[in-house]
């Protein structure tokens, strides 16, 4: 089976090749396991992968050398990876915070939050991850920031526009984003950064009638204006629309299963990417099962409920499905 390897696994080998050091290569490594796909086809490179992971370690730890991960490289969980960026205040973490069970630090003075904080986006029976991230300062944001952004599934740039500053804010990001190439506007493979079509631009404290007024102006003065989605999160205003276009944009499908006689499990559907088959879904609940799959039944994207169908079937969302195995 192919391993289909992604963009960002390529980026992080890329960078694993040019580490000069050992604390480098751990990371990369680390990244690497983080963003392979999980399937029969990687299972050789991923063993591959942690021997010289191990190696390394083994090396470190005879050298005393005090190991360093980046705070950046957070395993994937739930439907979707989304992370935020956005100056200070202008509203992340009283997002996360009040659409997840994250503590966050929400303060009412800037820098307040130090290192990413995750947190469950609920959304009907499944969860989508929130990474709240440090504001953006100064200098801007760090290498192994922009890689941690990357490796996500959706950026949300988030503007407070109350502020008055939001008018040059929105050229400072839009330059930044350029500049770490956050954006892969080629959609070249091996070319690391998120597809446009994956990065949202949301407007924060639209329950203050200044942010109307300032986001007219900023529309008449800077150039390439984004398209944003109004906001306020102290209000709730447009959270709800806003968890919808999230889930869209993770473009995922949740599939339920059953076994043979049995209602079908509705508590915990898994979630695969759009264009997924019935070999995918075998794979991503055990290699054995899809070692040893003999056929399969689906209910909804069937031509009627129940039907047999090929290991090569297209799944669709909201799927019922019944593996059955050869063992």
């Amino acid at each position: 089976m192919a391993a289909n390897l992604t963009p960002q696994y390529y980026a992080a080998e890329e960078a694993y090749k040019k580490a000069t050091t050992t604390e480098e290569k751990i990371a990369h490594l680390e990244e690497m396991l983080a963003v392979i796909p999980k399937h029969k086809g990687t299972e050789k490179i991923q063993g591959e992968l942690r021997k010289k992971l191990s190696k390394l370690k083994k090396s470190e730890d005879k050298g005393g050398s005090k190991k360093t991960v980046s705070p950046f490289v957070i395993e994937k969980q739930g439907a979707g990876q989304v992370f935020l960026l956005g100056f200070p205040n202008c509203g992340k973490s009283a997002f996360v915070g009040k659409l997840t069970a994250a503590k966050t630090e929400e303060q009412p003075y800037p820098f307040s939050t130090f290192t990413p904080v995750v947190g469950m986006l609920p959304y009907h029976d499944v969860f989508i991850q929130l990474v709240d991230t440090p504001p953006i300062d100064p200098q801007g944001i760090s290498g192994e920031f922009a890689s941690g952004i990357k490796n996500a599934h959706l950026l949300i740039i988030m503007v407070d526009f109350t502020d008055g500053d939001c008018i040059e804010h929105i050229p400072k990001i839009q330059k930044l984003i350029e500049e770490k190439r956050i954006i892969n506007h080629s959609n070249t493979p091996g070319v690391q950064g998120l597809l446009p079509y994956k990065v949202l631009w949301v407007g924060n404290k639209f329950d203050s009638p200044e942010a109307m007024e300032n986001f007219e102006v900023a529309q008449d003065l800077v150039d390439d204006f984004p398209d944003f989605y109004k906001i306020s999160v102290k209000d709730s205003l447009g959270l709800d629309n806003l968890t919808e276009v999230l889930f869209q944009k993770l473009e995922v499908n949740r599939i339920y299963t059953k076994a043979p006689g049995k209602d079908p499990d509705f508590s915990k559907p898994f979630t695969l990417p759009k264009g997924s088959t019935i070999l995918d879904l075998a794979e991503q609940i055990h290699k054995d099962i899809a070692a040893n799959l003999e056929k399969a039944r689906v209910w909804g994207s069937a031509k009627f409920d129940g039907q047999w169908v090929n290991h090569d079937h297209v799944l669709q969302d909201k799927d019922v499905v019944e593996l059955s195995s050869n063992t």
